[in-house]
């Protein structure tokens, strides 16, 4: 998935066909803007307040507590980049706002908008220490119990976007009567895959403070438990699960603990268990470019002193591991990542 620039007409058309668009400019003096004011006005409520009404821009202003010539500054831009419609001086959210940052949707990614707000962006001010030293935040050893909550809502949230295309085409057999789902304790696949399975009991293992802040987002299933622990330390136990999953873990780790965590995830597998890793994908630089992969990858070298790594990469541990790649499954409605899947054929 790439951000392209759009021309409106004829000239607009022909001066970015000759090079005559400072397209760097729209990076660095425009981008930041945008991102900033979508987070600042999740942050103040506006589309919570606007929600499914339409509001002038006093009401904003008045409601949110903001400074009116403030906000109207603020509701132009979102008007430019799709999130308001305009009429009769007042504002209204559009269809993909209501959807995607209205907080009561149950598609909304408000939350990570208020994360990324209140946590993430100091941490970019960070990048050209990063750049140079390669030590990124290793947030998860410096998280508050605030930010524990703030970041599992987030991580709640942006697993939304992705789950009914995981739940439809991961290769998760009727037979299947076991799942470990490693580092999901927001609940959302495991949910999904309870609904759509009946039978299949899941048991999600992750860090002690995520489960802590995690218990009240979905309700109470008798198909799903959860264990606190580590499992880079931990015993995964032997011949136990007959599918694994790890989504959104793996950039957080270096090759090693991938290998090994592998290795550990092949032991607790049953023979013809499947082991899917669903992550974000780094490209190849010969590749097709993919702004979703290389900006997830910088980010999370940034924050995790890890990030992504390719298909490759990914089916090299499990083959290493004594697992047989089977698949890879890219997302159609979030392009850059995949599920990269495995099968126990052997014991190991």
């Amino acid at each position: 998935m790439q951000l392209t620039v759009t021309p409106e007409n004829p000239l607009e058309w022909l001066a970015l066909k000759t090079n005559q668009v400072p397209i760097p400019l729209l990076h660095v003096q425009v981008y930041f803007v945008m991102c900033k004011a979508v987070m600042e006005a999740a942050e103040a409520n506006v589309f919570g307040y606007i929600g499914q009404d339409t509001k002038t821009a006093n009401d904003v202003a008045t409601n949110c507590q903001l400074h009116l010539g403030a906000t109207e500054q603020l509701l132009n831009l979102l008007l430019s980049m799709g999130y308001l419609k305009y009429k009769d001086k007042k504002f209204g959210l559009t269809l993909m706002a209501k959807k995607w940052i209205l907080p009561q949707s149950p598609d909304s990614v408000h939350s990570i908008a208020i994360y990324n707000n209140q946590v993430v962006w100091d941490w970019i001010t960070n990048m050209g220490t990063y750049l140079r030293t390669g030590k990124g935040v290793q947030y998860h050893d410096i998280f508050d119990a605030n930010q524990w909550k703030l970041y599992q809502d987030a991580m709640f949230s942006v697993a939304g976007t992705e789950v009914k295309e995981f739940v439809k085409r991961a290769p998760i057999s009727k037979k299947t009567r076991h799942l470990l789902d490693i580092g999901g304790a927001n609940g959302r696949h495991a949910a999904a895959l309870a609904r759509q399975y009946p039978n299949l009991h899941i048991t999600i293992l992750d860090l002690p403070e995520a489960i802590n802040q995690t218990r009240n987002l979905q309700p109470e299933n008798p198909q799903i438990s959860y264990q606190s622990g580590n499992a880079l330390t931990d015993d995964l136990g032997q011949n136990q699960y007959d599918a694994v999953l790890i989504s959104s873990v793996v950039h957080h780790f270096t090759a090693s603990q991938n290998q090994e965590l592998t290795q550990k995830v092949a032991q607790c597998l049953q023979k013809n268990g499947i082991f899917i890793v669903n992550e974000f994908i780094r490209p190849h630089f010969d590749g097709k470019p993919e702004l979703v992969g290389s900006s997830s990858d910088l980010f999370f070298g940034l924050t995790s002193t890890s990030g992504n790594w390719t298909v490759e990469e990914i089916q090299n541990w499990q083959t290493n591991a004594g697992l047989k790649p089977t698949q890879t499954i890219n997302y159609l409605t979030l392009p850059g990542r995949a599920m990269v899947v495995a099968k126990k054929v052997l014991n190991v």
